[in-house]
């Protein structure tokens, strides 16, 4: 045979090989979407036919970050293998492929400063070899490098590389097709996970079950070693580590760190996820918990806990079981970690909620006052045990019994259907309970609007007054006893003081008539304190007022200062009057309004300190005669200004000035009687000012 003819038929036996190699590679690659399948499958063809040892693949994502790769020696795929080429990618052979996009035969390595040797290429391990490497195209994109390499220094020809070259054009749509399977699967995977996560993580209301489950989630979904979680302690700052998986999460709990300090801390601070890959070459990385729990970080993901847009804490997933983590871990860890927050604040907000019920129902139940909840139809919703005692129905019959039942509802305080309640205010009154078996209990009755569980109903709040009725009624009853035991005595003496100053000659003793005005004069005192018991009583009960006549409010003042001068003398005390000549006259019962005075006067000579003046006033008003009696004592509380006319109210208590507390109850009644009012006021200066206005014409 001619060699011509041999030489052409060699090349065309050549070309057929290429062909069915390349043939071979379309339908091996073509089968299969696995990326990792996709590269063992063109790794181990290209080394069949080309006769290398062993090779490399490389993916690059969009950005030329490397996001998979795979190793074969001979017919062993190397797993973990993306950290290790990354060096490779970075300062090697393939690296140098990827930035000048440029196929590349390395005869010996040894003589090449492209190949990046390691302690293997020593000449007393596996020495100098043989490399080619192309980068691998689809659409003129760069979707990775492949890197075969044989024993022998210059083994690899141009043909060879020509070979390898078509392989990666060939292989460049399968490896482009199979990287965005591969994302998309992982897009895919993370949605689920985060589904799953949503789904899982608020399904409780317990801060610890919603902390379980997000250690759980986070721990499925990136198949780490460990997964922490802190939230930020609002009074320092510091993250505390609340929870942690593994064998060393119980000792995790309580480990503070200071604001900044650390990954997490620098998370906390920035807002801004990290994954750290080695955590010996960050600086941020804080070792020391690793020494106090006897425990090796190697890798750290870490995202910010939000909630409402603020960083409210930080989760941790430290050690992927495959040594690297995923390119979507980051993602996955900031959507938990959203997730997180919401259900954290969710569960810290229902559990404060939960505590604010179980106050509420302490201090419900163990209320010394019975206390029911209504609807505003007036069904009972609730009621303590108190009730249960003052009704003498158990508890479970209490419910859904209409408060009607038990006559406590005043239709005049509050009104059909309750709504006088309807602006918030608590309204107050006094009626009798009727309980089981027709007992009667007289109770006062606090009502008010109040919301639960943001439903509108009506809290009742009564208090048995039976006790102070009881006193009341005695204290009545010792009155009227010592009203009529003195009156008859007390008629007897006065006639004998009158018969006594008559009796007595001009040329007498000058001591006798002091003493005997001193007489005169307390006598009559205890007559304006009787008449005024006896005033109290008629005018409780309603009775109107029949003496009634126009009488000069200068002559009222007149008698009234008086009948006080000698205790202003003792105390050398001054009176400035203030009443205008002009003034007409008022309609009004003369010795009642003048005991009205009296009593007035009597309380500023006994609150007013010795050497002071009081001052006793009085002017027009529209169609009304305004009084004032004021002194310069210590003056009156506002929150005490209406009790003080309460009877048996004694403002100063047992260190002030003695009395029962009925002179200011009788000014009330008597001058309300009249069609006035009263009230007290603060001095100009100090003090205090009671003013009541009388009327200056008939009703």
């Amino acid at each position: 045979m001619r060699p011509g003819l041999k030489a052409r038929e060699s090349k065309d036996q050549s070309v057929q090989t290429s062909l069915e190699l390349l043939y071979d590679v379309s339908r091996e690659i073509a089968a299969a979407l696995d990326l990792r399948t996709v590269l063992q499958r063109v790794l181990f063809l290209s080394m069949k036919n080309v006769g290398a040892i062993s090779g490399s693949i490389i993916v690059l994502d969009d950005n030329q970050q490397p996001v998979e790769s795979a190793i074969l020696t001979g017919s062993q795929l190397h797993e973990q293998t993306t950290q290790q080429l990354r060096i490779t990618y970075e300062r090697g052979l393939a690296g140098w492929v990827i930035r000048n996009r440029q196929a590349v035969l390395v005869p010996d390595t040894s003589q090449d400063e492209r190949w990046l040797r390691r302690p293997d290429d020593d000449a007393e391990r596996t020495g100098p070899k043989s490399a080619v490497s192309a980068p691998i195209l689809a659409r003129d994109q760069l979707v990775g490098v492949m890197t075969l390499v044989h024993p022998a220094p210059g083994f690899f020809t141009q043909d060879h590389l020509a070979l390898v070259r078509a392989i990666t054009d060939q292989a460049g749509i399968a490896v482009l097709n199979a990287r965005l399977y591969a994302e998309s699967q992982r897009q895919a995977r993370a949605m689920t996970a985060l589904a799953e996560s949503a789904v899982t993580i608020t399904a409780s209301l317990k801060t610890d079950d919603v902390l379980q489950q997000i250690l759980e989630q986070t721990s499925h979904a990136l198949q780490v070693e460990v997964v922490s979680l802190a939230l930020i302690d609002p009074q320092s700052q510091e993250l505390v580590f609340r929870a942690a998986s593994g064998e060393k999460g119980p000792h995790v709990v309580g480990i503070r760190l200071a604001p900044g300090e650390g990954i997490g801390g620098w998370v906390a601070r920035e807002g801004i996820g990290v994954i750290v890959p080695d955590v010996s070459e960050d600086p941020r990385f804080l070792p020391t918990v690793d020494k106090m729990l006897n425990f090796v970080t190697r890798a750290i993901a870490c995202a910010p806990i939000r909630s409402r847009g603020e960083v409210i804490g930080i989760l941790q997933a430290i050690n992927p079981k495959s040594g690297v983590f995923d390119p979507d871990a980051l993602q996955v860890l900031t959507g938990i970690g959203g997730l997180a927050g919401t259900a954290i604040r969710h569960a810290q907000l229902f559990e404060r909620l939960e505590a604010a019920h179980q106050r509420y129902r302490e201090l419900f139940e163990d209320s010394i006052y019975p206390i029911l909840i209504t609807d505003w139809e007036g069904c009972i919703l609730e009621a303590n045990r108190q009730v249960a005692l003052i009704t003498g129905m158990n508890r479970e019959s209490l419910r859904n019994t209409m408060i009607g039942r038990f006559q406590i509802v005043d239709q005049d305080e509050l009104g059909e259907r309750f709504e006088k309640l309807a602006s918030g205010e608590t309204i107050s009154y006094e009626i009798c309970l009727k309980a089981e078996g027709g007992r009667e209990v007289p109770i006062q009755v606090y009502v008010r609007n109040v919301f639960i569980d943001g439903i509108s109903n009506l809290q009742w709040i009564l208090r048995d007054v039976t006790e102070r009725k009881n006193l009341d009624n005695l204290r009545n009853d010792l009155i009227s006893m010592i009203y009529h035991d003195l009156r008859s005595p007390l008629s007897n003496i006065v006639s004998s003081l009158d018969v006594l100053q008559a009796l007595i000659p001009q040329d007498s003793d000058p001591a006798v008539e002091p003493l005997l005005d001193i007489a005169i004069r307390a006598t009559e005192r205890i007559e304006r304190l009787t008449n005024s018991l006896l005033d109290i009583r008629r005018l409780e009960a309603g009775q109107s007022i029949i003496n009634r006549q126009l009488v000069s409010p200068s002559a009222i003042t007149h008698e009234s200062v008086e009948n006080v001068l000698p205790i202003m003398d003792n105390k050398n005390q001054e009176i400035s009057l203030l009443i205008p000549e002009n003034l007409p006259g008022v309609w009004v019962d003369a010795d009642m309004i003048g005991r009205v005075l009296t009593n007035l006067l009597e309380n500023a000579v006994k609150h007013t300190p010795t050497g002071s003046s009081i001052y006793l006033g009085a002017r027009l008003e529209d169609d009304k005669v305004l009084m004032w009696v004021q002194d310069n004592g210590p003056g009156i509380p506002p929150e005490e200004r209406e009790r003080i006319f309460d009877k048996f109210s004694r403002l100063h208590g047992r260190g002030g000035p003695k009395g029962l507390g009925l002179g200011l109850a009788f000014c009330r009644l008597a001058v309300e009687a009249h069609g006035g009012q009263i009230w007290v006021e603060d001095g100009p200066e100090c003090g205090a000012s009671f003013k009541f206005t009388l009327p200056t014409q008939m009703d």
